[in-house]
């Protein structure tokens, strides 16, 4: 996995999804997506379902999961 600072790609607003992490520029929330890779969604259909997103985008959820279960 590639070392990416998440910080740089998730926020958290109070005005945006409760307060929620979500991906910058985007009302996705980190649990959302998480939910999709538990359900067996590779990155590639993630990627193709929610065209705003991108390969670090997704690696910055995966650091803030390792990170958060710390």
């Amino acid at each position: 996995m590639e070392k990416v600072d998440w910080r740089d790609y998730i926020h958290s607003d109070p005005n945006i999804l409760v307060g929620k992490p979500v991906v910058k520029g985007t009302r996705l929330s980190v649990e959302f997506i998480l939910g999709l890779f538990a359900a067996g969604w590779a990155e590639q259909q993630v990627l193709e379902n929610y065209p705003r997103l991108t390969h670090m985008d997704l690696q910055a959820i995966l650091q803030y999961k390792e990170e958060k279960e710390k």
